[in-house]
């Protein structure tokens, strides 16, 4: 019997040179934080996610571990003005909006991986996760308030925040 090579391919990513991948979660961090998460969990991404966003490109649900429970997904967006109109929008903008007033017992992190450009990350009530657990962390205000400075995508957007800087902590830090 012969032995049967692998079968070694890679994606040709050729045709997205701006392609960008967000891994993002929700953990649990008291009792009542189960139900913010089974509220969030399914329901609210598919609702969010009906009809597929102009420049997604895929999305995969992920549960992290069972305890504590944490749960999130992965997408891949064609580029970073797709995923952020998505985000500063709709169903995502009312959501974030409600979150930051309130975690009710969650964490949330995100972190973003642009081609060609930086890594970015965010993390709500997630102490020494992820990219922070290695890498020293410094508050999200002023030029660090906005994804898209963070990774390095130059401009401004002309979109409306999903929570501005002022509205969150009553005054701007530059």
């Amino acid at each position: 019997m012969s032995k049967s090579r692998p079968n070694r391919v890679l994606a040709d990513l050729a045709q997205y040179p701006d392609l960008v991948v967000i891994y993002l979660g929700m953990r649990v961090n008291s009792p009542r934080g189960l139900k913010t998460l089974m509220k969030f969990a399914p329901p609210l991404m598919n609702k969010a996610l009906t009809p597929t966003p102009d420049g997604l490109l895929l999305h995969e649900n992920l549960t992290y571990s069972l305890l504590p429970p944490h749960a999130g997904f992965r997408q891949y967006w064609r580029d970073f003005d797709s995923l952020e109109r998505w985000a500063r929008s709709g169903i995502h903008r009312e959501w974030w909006k409600r979150f930051l007033a309130n975690p009710a017992g969650t964490g949330f992190w995100h972190e973003t991986y642009a081609r060609g450009r930086d890594i970015e990350s965010m993390y709500i009530d997630m102490p020494g996760f992820g990219l922070g657990k290695f890498a020293p962390t410094v508050q999200a205000r002023g030029s660090m308030f906005s994804a898209r400075q963070r990774v390095g995508v130059p401009g401004s957007s002309e979109l409306t925040p999903g929570v501005a800087e002022e509205e969150l902590y009553g005054d701007a830090k530059t």
